[in-house]
């Protein structure tokens, strides 16, 4: 359950690929509309979810028809990643990256007038509409919306029914809305954060004892990155048993599968408005979760579980079936819908278009992934090796995703590696210039590290707080 298990797509097809406007146009004849030469566009935005756990991009474990389907007739980015954040809650910085096509360096404090991504789509003139979280996510730049509404968090996750509100609102927008412009719809959806509560149905769907643990499932993490105990690692006791860790897959996957079939209904309902074939639909998530990987239970570190995402392009000009392993993040979704569509992408992004990859022109518009989580953490991607420093601590680690694609086995103490390590602490240093992180990569006065069952016992309020959250499983 990985990127790289991803069934390999067939390669481009000569002459398959048109462009976004071209094929827009021949949509347009062929239905014999008139009224709009542009695509709609629909952004399905998940919280939480890691970029393993959609059938089609590797996981038979799981049941995803509709998101299968979306793969299927588009082109699916293998890696893809939230760059991280400034907050335990990476969903916030995650959700501002990706609306501002800032990285989390940049996006505070930033101008009310600065770029964003519904700006660009009224000016460029769509009906804007959002309907997502309240919680930790960009409010600032909903105002740019001309339809904004907001679910209730927790209520909405606790309902058994995760997904239906924004699907039936989004449902009946669709079918009421002015048909003289294209709508662009960014869904927020909010989950499958926990609480994850599904109905029996689909908790039925799924059962414990079969479903695999992570490749990379661990007890405890084995050494402090800094945040071991902060809310979502409470979620589950210490150690990590494997009957708590599927309990927790399944309540999750039961969730993923209820969410799935709230965005069949929207997509079918794009067809039944004669509007599929002319909407480019994109699925994400705001970051991955662990799970169990690695001892961990949240998304507050830099593994490929927590910061890979899955990032799936479909629609007129984009072609069926293929993929790339091209680097990309989150923020690179603004600057490519504005290319997909025509339109001018805003200066001062620091994110870029994918639309030359989509389109065969280019593999890659970057040979390097940084990756960054508060003061804690820093890590760097080229090619298939993985640098991951935690400052505080003066540690540091080396993963070849090749040969271990689930990161379980650090290289950094092999004398072999030291010169590779070298190059990409460099590299990371350089890296950091070019988004503005100052936070150094050494502490003069590293603290300890080092974590036992009296280390979790003894954090402040963990013993409370993690039986609580225990006794909600």
């Amino acid at each position: 359950m990985n990127r790289r298990e991803f069934i390999k797509a067939a390669g481009l097809r000569a002459g398959a690929i048109l462009t976004a406007p071209t094929a827009v146009r021949a949509a347009a004849a062929a239905s014999g509309r008139t009224r709009s030469t542009k695509p709609n566009v629909l952004f399905l935005f998940s919280d939480d979810q890691r970029e393993d756990t959609v059938g089609a991009l590797g996981n038979p474990h799981i049941s995803t028809p509709n998101l299968d389907k979306l793969v299927e007739s588009g082109f699916a980015f293998r890696n893809a990643y939230c760059m991280g954040g400034f907050s335990g809650a990476v969903c916030l910085p995650s959700r501002m990256m990706t609306l501002r096509g800032r990285a989390w360096f940049s996006v505070r404090g930033m101008p009310a007038d600065a770029p964003n991504f519904p700006r660009s789509m009224n000016e460029a003139g769509y009906v804007s509409y959002h309907h997502g979280k309240r919680g930790n996510t960009d409010r600032e730049v909903h105002k740019s919306f001309a339809h904004s509404h907001y679910l209730e968090d927790g209520a909405v996750r606790r309902s058994g029914h995760p997904g239906k509100l924004v699907a039936d609102d989004a449902i009946a927008f669709l079918k009421r809305r002015e048909k003289d412009k294209p709508f662009f719809m960014y869904l927020a959806f909010g989950t499958p954060h926990d609480p994850r509560v599904a109905t029996q149905e689909y908790l039925d769907k799924y059962d414990v004892e079969k479903i695999p643990l992570p490749a990379n499932f661990q007890p405890f993490h084995p050494f402090d990155n800094g945040d071991l105990v902060i809310r979502d690692e409470r979620l589950a006791p210490w150690p990590r048993t494997e009957a708590v860790i599927r309990q927790h897959l399944r309540d999750y996957y039961a969730v993923i599968t209820y969410l799935d079939e709230q965005i069949g209904r929207i997509v079918e309902t794009l067809k039944e408005i004669g509007e599929y074939d002319n909407t480019v639909i994109i699925f994400s998530s705001d970051q991955g979760l662990a799970v169990g990987s690695h001892g961990l239970m949240g998304k507050q570190s830099l593994y490929e579980h927590s910061m890979g995402v899955p990032l799936v392009f479909a629609g007129p000009g984009i072609p069926k079936g293929e993929s790339s392993d091209a680097f990309v993040y989150l923020f690179d979704v603004f600057p490519t819908v504005c290319d997909l569509i025509g339109e001018r992408v805003p200066e001062g992004l620091d994110g870029k278009s994918l639309a030359t990859i989509i389109r065969g022109r280019e593999q890659r518009v970057r040979r390097t992934i940084f990756l960054a989580y508060k003061d804690l953490q820093r890590a760097v991607r080229q090619g298939r090796w993985k640098l991951i420093r935690y400052p505080q601590i003066n540690k540091t680690q080396l993963f070849n995703l090749e040969s271990d694609p689930h990161e379980t086995n650090n290289l950094a103490d092999d004398p072999a590696h030291a010169g590779r390590i070298e190059g990409l602490m460099k590299l990371m240093a350089r890296q950091q210039r070019l988004f503005g992180d100052t936070e150094p990569l050494t502490s003069e006065n590293p603290k300890q590290g080092k974590v036992d069952l009296e280390y979790f016992k003894n954090a402040p309020a963990t013993k409370k707080r993690g039986k609580k959250a225990a006794s909600k499983r």
